[in-house]
């Protein structure tokens, strides 16, 4: 009933497990058996001084596990990848101090692409808090930007009622990180366990259910508009609304484009599919929007990265907002119909107030529509210095993999290749990191999708820059027996910051050179083997599906392969930063793709 009881008053719901009391136990063990009672099945996270204390009865615990984790950043970008490749809350573990600092980074990753994850810290002992003691910082006052909601307990018997509130919040209305820092005195405080714990969230009201008003003023916007367009957001994968978003698409005909953060919420094979849209987005889905006379948002934020300058985005759209945080609608863009609500509620009443409409009337949108797609096909040109074209890589990865194969990036050129050039069919097969857009992101999080999803195969495709900041959890994979592969898209610079010199700085390249080429420092391959994996590299284009194919079929330990891979490639096409959609770039002659024909 959606939280509502049946005089329409809020019900708070409870946590699962059957009511209980048991005689007194540590805080700590309350933590351990708090985690027990909400299913929890792992814990990423490393112990220290102030969470020391938790860790000895985890050692006990039959239901939960513990990876140890080489970083606490890759502990976050594991809980991250866990719970995106899983649905459920994802958790990770620290100690006070730089251990708690250490998980700003993912903590705010996950609250920029509403990620459900709970953080737990330990905190000096409450006498000490204010002291400066050793390993004190404030991470309650640190993360309160970067997180939905954060904790600093104050008493050992509120553990497990806050423990129970941080998932709720975490996965309910929009889904996002929750921090809970506890003393070190409370967890080894004793105290009387009560389960389930009655939840104190007074304030804590999520609107579920659109108004039906909104919804009709949409269906009719949606039926009498003749060049109309589904923008899709990572909030229709957040709210399992894949099924209803293909009967919309179906029913009313228009084109789907899907952002970095929906890649797969809609088939890419799809005719209506007409590609992601934004910075480097295809220029059909570009086109789709802009030239658009309804928008209906679902799930999406009109980021800037679509949007490009945005009071010149889709001027003649109108535009229908559905979001389950009210404050998104509106916030960048002027919502015609703001609905408020779960995107898979919405979708469904959408589509039910959806009547007959005369589908001629997109005749000459799709006809132009398909125009577009003839003349700007996403590709690539292969490269006369003989180097492998980092997107044939890419391409032939997602060719050979597994139809469930799960992907993760980093962020650069490489991310923008896999999210162009992999066919994306099944809804939550591509993690990445979008809105704060996290080097470092891939390893980690695909560790944690893999120990999620222990029967899927993840591939984590990585640059070399991003790859040298967390490629020390592949000695986590191999010691805890998480068997991902990595690709590592090796083109010796970050690649993405000289695509910008090359275009904007006249070729200047300040400190983009990694070495990676030559000296080739570090060597990935020893590298890999160092840490418990199996390291192979490709330096042809002959090698590539021989390579991918030895990768695939190693399924007992990690395996890294180093692609050699040309310097020079770039991301087309590019809407350069500051400057409105229209102005998009094409490769090969860098000129604006549209003109008046185009309008």
């Amino acid at each position: 009933m959606n939280g509502m009881t049946s005089s329409g008053k809020f019900a708070i719901p409870r946590p699962p497990g059957r009511p209980h009391t048991t005689p007194t136990m540590t805080g700590a063990q309350a933590l351990i058996r708090s985690l027990e009672e909400l299913d929890v099945d792992v814990v990423f996270g490393i112990p220290g001084g102030a969470i020391l204390p938790a860790y000895d009865p985890m050692m006990d615990s039959k239901r939960v596990r513990h990876i140890l984790v080489r970083h606490e950043q890759g502990a976050g970008h594991a809980a991250t990848g866990y719970a995106q490749a899983t649905g459920k809350v994802g958790v990770c573990m620290a100690t006070s101090g730089p251990g708690a600092t250490n998980l700003v980074t993912p903590l705010a990753d996950a609250y920029m692409d509403s990620v459900p994850i709970v953080a737990i810290t330990g905190q000096v002992g409450r006498p000490l808090i204010g002291t400066d003691a050793f390993q004190e910082a404030d991470i309650h006052g640190v993360t309160m930007p970067v997180t939905k909601h954060g904790y600093l307990v104050q008493e050992a018997e509120d553990i497990p009622r806050v423990l129970a509130e941080a998932f709720h919040i975490a996965q309910t209305g929009r889904p996002g990180p929750v921090l809970v820092d506890i003393p070190k005195d409370l967890l080894q405080a004793t105290m009387e366990f009560v389960w389930p714990p009655k939840l104190r969230l007074p304030g804590y009201r999520p609107t579920t259910q659109p108004h039906n008003k909104q919804i009709r003023q949409a269906a009719e916007l949606l039926a009498t508009a003749v060049r109309p367009a589904l923008y899709v957001g990572g909030g229709v994968l957040k709210a399992n609304a894949c099924g209803e978003l293909y009967e919309l698409a179906e029913a009313c005909g228009a084109p789907v484009v899907t952002t970095l953060m929906a890649r797969g919420a809609f088939p890419d094979s799809h005719r209506q599919h007409v590609g992601m849209p934004g910075m480097h987005g295809a220029v059909s889905a570009v086109y789709a929007l802009q030239r658009s006379d309804l928008i209906i948002a679902l799930g999406a934020r009109f980021d800037d990265r679509v949007t490009g300058k945005i009071d010149t985005f889709a001027p003649d759209a109108k535009i229908v907002h559905v979001d389950i945080d009210p404050a998104e609608i509106g916030k960048n863009r002027h919502a015609d119909v703001p609905i408020v609500g779960d995107a898979k509620a919405a979708i469904r009443q959408l589509v039910d107030a959806y009547g007959a409409a005369d589908p001629s009337r997109m005749d000459k949108w799709w006809s132009d529509l398909d125009d577009i797609r003839r003349r700007y096909p996403l590709g690539y040109d292969k490269h006369a210095d003989g180097t492998i074209a980092p997107q044939q890589v890419i391409e032939r990865i997602g060719a050979l993999a597994d139809a469930d194969t799960i992907f993760t990036t980093g962020v650069g050129q490489h991310q923008m290749w896999a999210s162009q050039f992999i066919g994306f069919e099944r809804p939550n097969t591509f993690l990445n990191s979008g809105g704060l857009g996290t080097m470092g992101y891939a390893v980690p999080a695909a560790m944690g999708a893999k120990h999620g999803r222990p029967d899927t195969m993840v591939w984590a495709i990585d640059g070399d820059g991003c790859f040298q900041m967390t490629n020390q959890e592949l000695a986590t994979c191999a010691l805890e027996g998480i068997p991902i592969k990595v690709a590592v898209i090796n083109n010796g610079n970050l690649g993405m910051v000289r695509q910008w010199q090359t275009l904007f700085y006249d070729k200047r390249y300040s400190n983009t050179n990694l070495g990676t080429h030559g000296p080739r420092v570090p060597d990935f391959v020893k590298l890999a083997e160092a840490l418990g994996c199996v390291g192979l590299r490709c330096e042809s284009t002959d090698e590539i599906d021989a390579t991918i194919r030895k990768a695939n079929e190693i399924n007992d330990r990690p395996v890294v392969v180093d692609f050699i891979v040309g310097q020079d490639a770039m991301v087309w096409p590019m809407v350069p930063a500051g400057v409105g959609n229209d102005e998009i770039l094409a490769a090969r002659d860098v000129r604006p793709m549209f003109d008046e024909d185009d309008c």
